[in-house]
Formats: C-alpha cells, structure tokens, sequence
C-alpha cells in the first residue's frame, strides 16, 4: 500500500483541520429529512477534484461517490448520514445551529465530514488499491429511510461489504465498540385509540370515561412487557403522549396514546405487537369501551454480520494499534436504517467514542437527540483512519474477513 499502517493515523491528523471546518460548516447550517440541497452541495464541492465517480440521487439529496483503485478487486461501501434533527440548540457553541428548530445532534454533521476526510485520505492510496470504494452520503435516516431509496437507486450493486461509524457522546472519547448481530433495535410507532361515550363530568355514571381506561392501558402495557418478553431478547415500549378532551368539566368520547416499540429480533417484535393489541382490546372491553390499535412499521433490527464486526474491530487493534475497542454487552436501543443495507451485504456499524475528555462520567454526558449534544472533534481523526483501515484491509484480502 502507498500508505503504510502508521501513515494512517498521521495524515487523518494532518486532514483534521479541514474536516473539523467542514464539520462547523454543516453544523451551522442543519438540514431535514430527504432533500439537503445545501447539505449535497458542501459535500460535491469537497470531494471536488478528487477524481471520483461521482453521482447524484433522484427525488432526495444523495450523494455517491466511486474511488476505483489501481487493480481489480472487490467492492466496499462506506457510509455517512447527513440529515440533522426537528429540535432546538442549547450548546452555546460559536458554530450552532443558526437555522430555528433544527439542530446536528446526532452527530450526522461529523459523519459526513469523516466520509470526506476518508475519501481523500485514500484517494492518495488509488493505485495500490485492489478494487473500489464506494462513499454513500446518505440524507434522511432520521426516520425517512434514505437508505432504502439509495438502494433501490443501486447504492448496493455490486457492493461485497459495507461499513459504517456511529458517534457515540456517552462512550469515552476514542474508544470504539462494536457487538456482532443484533446492534440495534428495530423501531416502530403505535397509536392506540380509545372511544368511549362522552358527557358532564359531575355525571361519569351517564358516561363511559375513556380517560381511566387509556392510563390502566400505558400501565398494562409496562407489566406486559416485564411479564411476558424474554429478559435476554427485550423490548421497549414507551407511551410517550396521551391526548383527550378538551376542557375541565366535559367527558371525551375518546383517548389516545402515542408511542414507539423497539425490539432486537423479529420474533419479539412480532409478538409484541400482538400482545399490544390483546391488552388495549381486553382492558378497553372490560370497561365499555372499544380500542384501536394502529402500528406503524419503522426500521428493522440493525444486524451487524459477526464476522464483519470481529474482522473490523481486529482491524481497529491490528493495523491502527489504538487497543480501544469493546464488544458491547446489549444492544443499542436506538434504530437505524443502515440495518437495511446489512440486510442485502455482508458489514457492520460500529460506534466511535466521542464524550469531551473534561468531562469525568460519559454516562452523565448530554447523548444523541439532546438539545445540549456535544462531541470531541479530535476524534474525527480517528474516524477518519477507522474507515480507511477497514476499506483497505478488506480490499487487500480480496473480501475475505478471516
């Protein structure tokens, strides 16, 4: 390789400078969902002159870019999310967000920014490369599912494996952890509706109060969930708001709950959302009442192939020799649409170390979708010499992980 193992680490140093500029850059100026046009174009202009196979999505704001090494081989994909988050800044930092109610705390802003410090750190390898990279800036994870359409657009054609780095602001700073299988839980909303028979609240015996019954619900909701899923392959479930009436001395006809379900195997998840049902039927009948249960489907479990997520730790200890990684005990409870792309390829997310070393107790730390999300940028480097190792590790075993 043209750039040896210790190269790595010392020129995603010498990239830093810029890739933290492009970083506050996106931060400042956060974008939604599926069409970031700012977003595309601050990323087309820094993979500018790079020579890439560049191509742009149709109907949503994606950007893939192919760097095509010196010798055949196979295909790896690295990916990065652009989209930020519906929710206010409190950081106090002098690059927040300067667009109301919108907000990088996710951590997507240095994603993209570390794909880029990626691609030009090894477009410098590009003729002792055995085959190609394939950068995947996607836009609309948080919940609009980018990923699926990047793959009906052929992201994933002839791709071999697929890689990607979460940021993670209550993990130490730099220390990378990855689990094989399930990494992520799969995430969907339910609404449940509950009707009644309205009327004056001085005569609750002339009504049938759906109010009571939807909080005997959320509370049967939790004792399903302790008494009836397998500790060791859990779920969530959480109410997040209840919504009924209108003033202080008038009954609703109705009640409703809102809330997501997560779960970390398509079993419970299936079985979950039968016994969601089965208790807001059963109690609701109890009581006089009717319910309807409406469950929305979200992004599937994230599984990380176990091979994939034990070669890309390996190269994480071996060629970088930072000796920071951790196999994950459980878990994360958050979803991911990355899990549809592990769905079709061989590969696996593993999760970056970001908390500010000042700060003694990362688990206190402000976390993904806080209004007060803070990262240490240093890391990027990291970042940037993470993806670089694993692309060229499986590009030099011919897609082989062992």
């Amino acid at each position: 390789m043209a750039l040896l193992d210790e190269d790595l680490l010392s020129t995603a140093q010498d990239l830093l400078p810029e890739v933290v500029e492009l970083r506050r850059a996106l931060h400042r100026h956060p974008e939604l969902g599926l069409d970031l046009p700012s977003t595309q174009a601050a990323v087309l202009d820094a993979l500018d002159g790079l020579g890439l196979e560049v191509r742009v999505g149709e109907g949503l704001s994606s950007v893939v870019a192919d760097l095509e090494g010196g010798r055949p081989g196979p295909t790896i994909l690295l990916r990065g999310d652009m989209d930020a988050l519906p929710m206010p800044e409190d950081t106090g930092l002098d690059f927040a967000s300067e667009v109301h109610n919108t907000m990088h705390a996710c951590g997507h802003d240095a994603h993209t920014a570390m794909l880029v410090g990626a691609a030009r750190l090894l477009t410098a390898a590009r003729d002792d490369l055995p085959g190609r990279v394939r950068f995947m800036f996607q836009p609309g994870e948080e919940g609009d599912g980018g990923a699926v359409q990047m793959i009906e657009q052929g992201v994933l054609d002839g791709v071999d494996g697929a890689f990607a780095l979460h940021v993670a602001p209550n993990v130490p700073s730099g220390i990378l952890a990855w689990k094989p299988g399930p990494a992520m839980a799969s995430a969907d909303t339910m609404t449940i509706t509950v009707t009644g028979r309205g009327g004056h609240a001085s005569t609750p015996h002339w009504a049938t109060d759906p109010v009571p019954v939807a909080c005997e619900i959320v509370l049967a909701l939790q004792s399903m969930i302790t008494r009836t899923v397998d500790a060791f392959d859990p779920a969530v479930l959480t109410i997040a708001k209840i919504r009924s009436g209108t003033t202080d001395n008038v009954i609703p006809e109705t009640a409703v709950l809102t809330g997501t379900m997560r779960t970390v195997s398509e079993r419970t998840r299936s079985a979950v959302q039968d016994r969601i049902r089965q208790v807001a039927d059963g109690i609701a009948a109890a009581h006089g009442c009717t319910a309807e249960v409406r469950i929305k489907l979200g992004y599937p479990v994230t599984v990380n192939d176990a091979a994939f997520a034990e070669f890309a730790a390996g190269v994480v200890d071996e060629r970088l020799g930072l000796g920071r990684t951790f196999e994950m005990e459980a878990p994360v409870m958050g979803a991911e649409d990355f899990s549809y792309v592990l769905q079709k390829v061989p590969g696996a997310m593993l999760f970056l170390g970001v908390c500010p070393p000042e700060n003694p107790d990362p688990f206190s730390a402000p976390g993904c979708h806080s209004n007060r999300m803070i990262l240490h940028e240093d890391v990027m480097a990291d970042g940037i010499a993470v993806h670089a190792a694993v692309a060229t590790t499986f590009l030099e075993r011919n897609g082989e992980l062992r």
